[in-house]
């Protein structure tokens, strides 16, 4: 069992959790994840470790609500346990020294993104962030993100805050005056398709971390395949990231949409049993 210690909401839809987890905190890297599960007939979620707390031994987790686990995931409070975290799995980023870093977050996606753009800042990188959220209430990590960034550019689809438009627009507003030697792109599937097709057409090295449909996290099920360079590759232990510029974002699309109407089937009954 791990204990929650705290809970925000950071907007209608997406809640953080700092959860107790002495062994992860200690050994978890950038870009890992962990699986959880609230109870023993519990989904199992995949979730990016968006912060670590080593000497409180806690690891911080951001959830969107979507369906029924994440429901029943935010629905917990302070004093709560979940029933276990798995992890951290995957395969850490490689964090290196390569000049000037774009990373690019869209919606919640800009959770696993923090840990990734503060590590290639600490060890001397210049750091442009570029944020996108649909309006300013969905923009998460803001003022967390500007501690470390040298520049911050946000995008909203509606112009509520930063400036109007997609996230590939403020992107391109930077490889137009500067050189960019690493691009991160974190966020819904159709924004690192759209993120992907831009630095590509820049010449800029990319990577994407993928989410896809994930069942046990240790390549045994095969559930989290993708097409990457022609091969198949599995999220949980090859990835979860990828160059950007090899992934098959129109296959992996329709695989993310494969279970969308049980899913649904499955909301709408546990909605109907809270009332």
């Amino acid at each position: 069992m791990n204990k929650i210690v705290a809970k925000e909401m950071l907007s209608e839809n997406v809640v953080k959790l700092v959860v107790e987890a002495p062994q992860i905190s200690q050994k978890q890297s950038p870009g890992q994840f962990v699986i959880i599960r609230t109870d023993d007939r519990g989904e199992r979620i995949p979730l990016t470790i968006a912060d670590a707390d080593k000497e409180k031994m806690t690891i911080t987790l951001i959830i969107q609500i979507v369906g029924t686990s994440s429901h029943k995931i935010a629905n917990l409070n302070p004093g709560d346990s979940l029933l276990d975290i798995s992890g951290p799995l995957g395969k850490p980023t490689h964090i290196e020294n390569v000049g000037t870093v774009v990373a690019c977050g869209g919606g919640v996606g800009i959770a696993p993104l923090y840990p990734i753009a503060r590590a290639f800042k600490e060890i001397g990188n210049k750091l442009i962030t570029v944020l996108g959220a649909r309006n300013r209430e969905l923009l998460i990590l803001e003022k967390e993100m500007a501690v470390f960034a040298d520049e911050m550019i946000v995008m909203t689809d509606d112009g509520s805050y930063g400036e109007k438009g997609l996230i590939t627009a403020g992107i391109e507003k930077v490889l137009l005056r500067e050189p960019v030697h690493l691009a991160v792109a974190i966020g819904p599937a159709v924004m690192m398709k759209f993120v992907a097709l831009l630095t590509k057409k820049y010449d800029v090295a990319t990577i994407a971390s993928l989410n896809t449909i994930m069942v046990d996290g240790t390549g045994m099920c095969g559930a989290c395949r993708v097409t990457v360079g022609g091969k198949t590759k599995f999220v949980c232990v090859d990835g979860p990231e990828f160059d950007a510029h090899e992934i098959d974002y129109d296959e992996m699309l329709k695989r993310l949409n494969t279970y969308k109407k049980e899913e649904q089937v499955s909301y709408d009954g546990y909605l109907k049993s809270l009332t």
